[in-house]
């Protein structure tokens, strides 16, 4: 969201040139991006911004007391996670209207199902590492407030980033100019192609759909969704990295994946692979049998689903995933690899995974009206 705003993009540039002129300073990155991520907030509006300084501190209270306690330590971590999941759900109803209190503003909500995860993340590891967990007001601030990554990720891992804040600030030319690369290819993503494929898409689903042109909308949206959620994390990744920080990559060549488990590994990776290491880390400390795998696949992608948007529409999105990888587990199924079989083989399981994709991505339109009108349009034949 905020790379649509050019005075976003000129604060941040002008951070990382702050950064960079103060690089003598070993504390640098730490106190001077703290005081930036705040203004940021404070800027675009003071709501977000008292949000998420009471939000910071008060999760910070709960890392802390989760770092040092011993008796209940499993009932207080629990209590943890169920706090921050039904404080962003109950969120989400008020911005449904489900619920309504005059207090609410839906700038509220603004990354905060982002950063609900990353929170979690850090009392996952208060609860496994104790009181070796504990770090910093101002760096768990941070971690949280991180600008680049605030609205959309890609998904920090909390000691990844705490191991980023302990290194001083470094950057070659060589990373300068691959970080620059970066943020002018997601740019040409997010406002050349996106815009250009969105009015498309809109002006082609407006009209009386048959079966080849939702198969062309489903195609088309597919490719749209992929270049509006790859830009923006070229974005992010490119001004992480100029700000000091190792930024993990969220999207891994997904069309070159021959399963769907595979795919989820590699589109919005970081999101998965959050779902996976803390679900599979709960439920299942060891290897799981194929049928335990199969149903925490079906969990983790339900939990996807619903992360996305409380409707019935992306829980049958998560449901119909999940039972597809499901099965790929069931079936021994669950990866490919390459180098073992055949050329046309590996690529035909790519076909068909896409295939699978496509056929549900068009979900992520977030109009139930345009969903149901172009799987109707399907079976709207041309000569009939």
């Amino acid at each position: 969201m905020w790379y649509l705003n050019m005075n976003a993009v000129m604060a941040m540039s002008g951070m990382i040139l702050v950064l960079a002129l103060t690089r003598w300073w070993p504390h640098n990155k730490r106190v001077l991006l703290l005081a930036f991520n705040l203004c940021f907030l404070l800027v675009f509006s003071k709501k977000l911004f008292i949000f998420y300084v009471v939000y910071t501190l008060l999760n910070y209270l709960g890392f802390l007391f989760l770092c040092h306690v011993t008796k209940w330590r499993q009932g207080w971590f629990i209590t943890a996670i169920v706090l921050n999941v039904a404080g962003v759900s109950c969120l989400r109803l008020f911005g449904m209207k489900v619920l309504e209190n005059p207090l609410f503003d839906t700038v509220i909500l603004l990354g905060l199902i982002y950063n609900v995860l990353k929170v979690i993340d850090a009392y996952y590891f208060a609860y496994f590492f104790g009181k070796d967990a504990r770090v910093k007001l101002m760096d768990y601030a941070n971690f949280i407030l991180f600008v680049p990554t605030f609205t959309s990720g890609p998904i920090l891992k909390f000691k990844d980033f705490m191991a980023d804040t302990k290194q001083p600030y470094r950057l070659n030319a060589a990373q300068v100019e691959d970080s620059i690369k970066r943020i002018i290819k997601g740019m040409f993503k997010k406002i050349v192609l996106v815009t250009w494929m969105t009015d498309l898409f809109n002006h082609m689903q407006a009209q009386e759909l048959h079966t080849h042109q939702s198969l062309f909308l489903m195609i088309w949206f597919y490719a749209l969704i992929f270049f509006d959620f790859s830009g923006y994390s070229d974005i992010a990744i490119g001004f992480g990295r100029l700000m000091g920080y190792n930024m993990p990559e969220n999207f891994k060549k997904p069309f070159q994946s021959p399963t769907l488990t595979q795919f989820w590994r590699n589109w919005h990776a970081t999101l998965g692979d959050w779902f996976r290491e803390h679900i599979f880390m709960f439920f299942s400390r060891q290897a799981p049998s194929r049928w335990t795998a199969a149903g925490l696949s079906v969990l983790i992608m339900v939990l996807i689903g619903l992360w996305h948007g409380f409707s019935w529409l992306y829980f049958l999105y998560g449901l119909y995933h999940g039972i597809v990888m499901a099965l790929e587990n069931l079936l021994g199924k669950s990866t490919v690899n390459k180098k073992k079989v055949s050329r046309a083989y590996f690529y035909a399981r790519c076909l068909l995974t896409q295939a699978i994709v496509t056929f549900s991505v068009i979900v992520y339109s977030g109009s139930e009206d345009t969903v149901f009108k172009i799987y109707r349009g399907l079976f709207h034949w041309p000569w009939s």
